[in-house]
Formats: structure tokens, C-alpha cells, sequence
């Protein structure tokens, strides 16, 4: 029976490239292209449709082609049992830049159903530690001194507000002008996040979890990505497989792990290293080994 791959891909032009080089083919000519969707872009990096291609080798008689062998059964279902759906990022050996699609199906192939996933080096040590003490009403002033700081010193007009909610810090700056303070995507944000983290460990051996809001930013982020992870839940629920989400920051990744949880039947965990880990959301299924949701390592 012939062999197919589909996959996915922020361009027609990516994704096939990606596929050839899942089947070992280097040739275009080599292969048989059929469009299954044709890419669209989102609004504010969300929502977008990422190009789907799937790609098979032109049957050639006499001697056979040279293919990497496949192990495991497509989950997709239907009249292709030889073929897999999976993403164009995840064939260049990991590497995830900006055409990295936004959320790429896969399913079949490397199916993790029926073995115990292997949780990293990191998120072992994490489970080892003994608990600690922390106190946040303790740390809360630094934290709003150093955001109110840093609020003055980019001559910015805007207020400080920090609270303390189930032992998270919860910082919030508003005002206008400081939406200079978010940046594209939130980058700035991220980056004043990180920062204030450090500040935090540089006067306190553990520290408590920070929230960060700037301008309401991250608010509406939050329910952009809910409405986002929902529709990317029933697709799931509907299609079966497993969709991997770009990169994103903890806080992101939160959103998703705590609106997959909310609903039956689907989980979600987090692979990859920071500054590039990400979210996958697959159906739960009942066979030995198969671990329920993510690792609990995405703290904010």
C-alpha cells in the first residue's frame, strides 16, 4: 500500500519541504502534493490556519525506494493505516523558529499510548524537593519597589498595584503609557517578568510565584488563548490525535493546562526546554502507562 505522511506547516512551500525530508526523498519531482488546506493568518498570533500538504512518493517499478522505517498505528482513524499526520517544525530535529506553525496536529507515528513518558532531568529534580517555606508578604514590597522603579525610570505615568492571592504575588502596573512596557506579543512584558524574578532571587533564597499585568495585557491575552484552547480541545475531541502548540512562556502555558483540565476526556503536558517548551493536547486514553495531565512544572 502506499505510503503517505501529513503535515503541517506556516507555509505549502515548508511543509511539503518537511514531509520529503520525512520520507527521504530529496527530489520535488519524486513525490505527489495534494493541498488538504491552504494557510491563513490569525489576529494578534492567534487563530490562524497553518498550511496542511500530504505528500507521498511517485511509485517508480523495479528497484524499491529507501524509507525509514514507522512504528506505531495512525490515530486519526479512517482508510490510511499506513500514513501520519505530524508537524513541519518537529522534522528539523526540534528546531522551532519563526516559521514554526502555531499549533500543528500529530497523531500515529510516535505514539506515546502504551508507555510511560520519560519526564526530564528538571521536572525530576522539582518533584525531589522537599517543600518550602516561603513567604510572600514578605517578599510583595520588593517586588512593587523595584516595578515602581522601573516605572519612573522609563519616565512612564502609570500606578503599581501588588496583592498577595493563594501565595502568589500578584503585580499589576496600569496606566496608558505603560503599554511601552508590553511590546510586540508581550516580549517586554515577558523580559519585565523575568527581571523582577531575578530580583526576587537576589535577595531571597526561594521565592514565591509572580504574576505580571501590564496595561491589561496579560488579562486579555488570557482569554484570547481560553477561547483559543477551546477550540483546539474539540478539534482534539473531533479528530483525535494530538496537536502541539508553539513555544510560549509559563504563564501561557498555564492558560492551556488549566482549560484542558477543565474538560473530560483530553490532557495536556509540556515538552520541550525553555526558552522553546510547548504544550501538546491529546485525547486520554485508557491504556496502561498512559500519565494524565502535564507535569505541573509551568510556574509562574
Amino acid at each position: 500500500m502506499v505510503e503517505w505522511v501529513e503535515v503541517r506547516g506556516k507555509s505549502i512551500e515548508v511543509a511539503v519541504a518537511a514531509a520529503m525530508n520525512e520520507l527521504g526523498v530529496t527530489e520535488r519531482s519524486d513525490v505527489d502534493v495534494e493541498v488538504v488546506q491552504e494557510p491563513e493568518k490569525g489576529f494578534l498570533g492567534l487563530g490562524g490556519r497553518d498550511a496542511i500538504v500530504r505528500v507521498k512518493p511517485r511509485v517508480r517499478r523495479g528497484r524499491g525506494r529507501d524509507r525509514r522505517p514507522r512504528t506505531g498505528a495512525s490515530r486519526t482513524g479512517g482508510s490510511r493505516p499506513e500514513g501520519r499526520s505530524r508537524d513541519a517544525a518537529s522534522r528539523s530535529g526540534g528546531q522551532r523558529g519563526s516559521n514554526a506553525p502555531r499549533s500543528q496536529g500529530r497523531s500515529g507515528g510516535n505514539s506515546r499510548s502504551g508507555a510511560p513518558r520519560t519526564r526530564s532531568p528538571e521536572a525530576a529534580n522539582r518533584a525531589e524537593r522537599p517543600p518550602v517555606d516561603v513567604n510572600p508578604a514578605e517578599q510583595a514590597p520588593v517586588v512593587e519597589q523595584f516595578l515602581r522603579g522601573l516605572v519612573e525610570s522609563f519616565g512612564l505615568e502609570g500606578s503599581v498595584r501588588v496583592e498577595i492571592e493563594d501565595d502568589v504575588i500578584i503585580a499589576t502596573v496600569e496606566g496608558e503609557q505603560t503599554e511601552a512596557l508590553v511590546g510586540v506579543r508581550g516580549s517586554v512584558l515577558d523580559a519585565v517578568h523575568e527581571i523582577t524574578k531575578t530580583t526576587l532571587h537576589r535577595q531571597f533564597k526561594d521565592t514565591a510565584r509572580v504574576r505580571l499585568d501590564i496595561a491589561g495585557y496579560a488579562e486579555r491575552r488570557r482569554q484570547a488563548l481560553s477561547i483559543y484552547a477551546g477550540q483546539l480541545i474539540e478539534q482534539v475531541m473531533s479528530e483525535g490525535g494530538e496537536i502541539m502548540l508553539e513555544p510560549m512562556s509559563a504563564a501561557d502555558r498555564k492558560v492551556i493546562h488549566d482549560s484542558v483540565a477543565a474538560v473530560d476526556g483530553v490532557r495536556s503536558y509540556s515538552e520541550g526546554e525553555p526558552p522553546r517548551r510547548y504544550v501538546v493536547i491529546s485525547q486520554v486514553e485508557d491504556q496502561a502507562g498512559e500519565e494524565g495531565d502535564d507535569e505541573g512544572d509551568d510556574e509562574v
